[in-house]
């Protein structure tokens, strides 16, 4: 039986693949609210003639695109059920992945949002499904690479990113995870409220766990609910643009959490340190595009 859960996909240009993102998830949910962000390919209307006649699938269609954030808040919004279930359309969800990433929320109080194992296509864990809130001196040491130190200086040199870690045989809290799988209770959310749509792209999600942390809530990493996430699809064809959007995220987030007199210094050179990265994307593209 289908849990009481709304899956809200957010659609960019996903192809084929948001076909088989909804056929995997339709089943273990009440239903699916897909909102389109103005895409230009054919994947809405592969979604249509897929799910004809099916009523727990409902199209929400921007006439622009407006970006993750503000897309999640259009699908909350026009949801019919209280648990909200956020999937990025370059997903899969394992048979009975919602179905434990329910039960964990549901039996644990203090729990306001849970995140499955998020796997590459190859099998490997992914990056982001499970890590640290990246403050700005664990950002300065991912820049410059110092985390290979980090077994000589385990308390100093942290990797926000815990994939690499041995992975846990249950329910572990974290202090952030990926907004590809979230699954979010509804009375964290009647306190801490939607997601800030001032980000376009990129870090929303990191706001979104931020705010639930410092609300009391606990964020907890599911893994046996595994989760394939074929990360990036949805913006390949506009590398520059994401870019652009990703380090611009990142800057509000850190400006957003971080503006305080004792981490203006560090706050300064992740600032200098994501523009400089930017800048440098963005000349290795002008390089490289075809004349």
């Amino acid at each position: 039986m289908a849990s009481p859960i709304s899956t809200i996909i957010v659609n960019y240009n996903a192809g084929p693949g948001l076909v088989a993102c909804i056929q995997s998830v339709i089943n273990q949910v009440s239903e699916v609210v897909l909102v389109d962000n103005a895409s230009r390919d054919n994947s809405i209307a592969l979604v249509e003639a897929q799910f004809a006649g099916d009523a727990r699938v409902r199209i929400i269609r921007n006439t622009d695109n407006l970006g993750f954030a503000a897309a999640c808040n259009i699908g909350a919004r026009a949801a019919q059920h209280l648990y909200w279930f956020f999937l990025n359309p370059d997903c899969i969800c394992g048979n009975n992945s919602v179905a434990e990433l329910f039960e964990v929320l549901t039996h644990n109080a203090k729990a306001g949002m849970v995140g499955g194992l998020l796997l590459n296509p190859d099998g490997s864990e992914q990056a982001g499904g499970r890590r640290l809130t990246p403050t700005p001196s664990r950002t300065l040491v991912r820049a410059f690479g110092l985390q290979a130190l980090a077994k000589r200086w385990p308390s100093l040199l942290v990797d926000f990113n815990l994939h690499q870690q041995p992975r846990p045989d249950k329910p572990i809290a974290v202090e952030a995870i990926s907004g590809a799988c979230m699954l979010v209770k509804p009375e964290a959310i009647a306190q801490v409220g939607l997601w800030d749509d001032g980000y376009f792209l990129h870090c929303e999600d990191l706001d979104w766990c931020m705010r639930f942390i410092r609300a009391g809530w606990d964020i907890l990493f599911v893994p046996s609910a595994p989760i394939t996430h074929d990360q990036g699809t949805c913006s390949k064809s506009r590398p520059l643009f994401v870019e652009w959007h990703k380090h611009k995220g990142m800057s509000r987030f850190y400006l957003k959490f971080f503006h305080t007199a004792p981490a203006l210094p560090l706050l300064a050179l992740v600032l200098i340190a994501i523009w400089g990265r930017f800048a440098l994307v963005a000349l290795r593209s002008l390089i490289r595009k075809p004349r």
